[in-house]
């Protein structure tokens, strides 16, 4: 079964918040935005600023350093690929220490030629944030997922066009 977490965490509820997307660029595009590490704050909700990001991104074990919430509140941290296929998949180990960590699923899936579903399962694997794994931590997530989809669309659409145009 591909889910997010394969394993549950003892002692808490398994609820993974799930959002998903049509996206009208295709599997390739769309990761290009993906593998693209200098992006991820134009389209992660949340994120402020990307500090750094390994010459490997996004191979797996790759790190970007960012900042997340506003300042001057905002946290330092990073965000680690778990595994990769390119144009189908990337997983990620996303911190916030010290408030915890997630993990993010986010699979792609060609819809005829043109277009991609793109699906986000994000779950809170470790830290005090674990304490908020219930339904109402799923309704946040997905909404903040919701927005960042639309984001991600914008990136991936306006790369469609940039390269059809060209």
């Amino acid at each position: 079964m591909d889910r997010l977490h394969t394993l549950p965490v003892p002692g808490y509820p398994a609820v993974v918040a799930r959002t998903e997307r049509i996206i009208e660029a295709t599997p390739q595009q769309v990761f290009a935005v993906l593998a693209d590490g200098w992006t991820y704050s134009d389209w992660v909700v949340g994120t402020a600023h990307i500090r750094d990001v390994d010459a490997a991104w996004p191979a797996p074990g790759s790190q970007l350093h960012h900042k997340a919430g506003p300042w001057p509140l905002s946290l330092k941290d990073t965000s680690t690929v778990v595994a990769v296929t390119p144009d189908r998949e990337l997983h990620l180990r996303a911190g916030l220490w010290p408030l915890g960590e997630a993990e993010v699923h986010i699979r792609l899936e060609p819809v005829g030629t043109a277009s991609t579903r793109v699906v986000i399962e994000e779950d809170f694997r470790a830290g005090p944030l674990l304490g908020l794994r219930n339904k109402i931590n799923d309704l946040v997530l997905h909404g903040r997922n919701t927005e960042a989809l639309a984001r991600l669309a914008d990136l991936a659409e306006a790369k469609r066009t940039t390269l059809t145009n060209s």
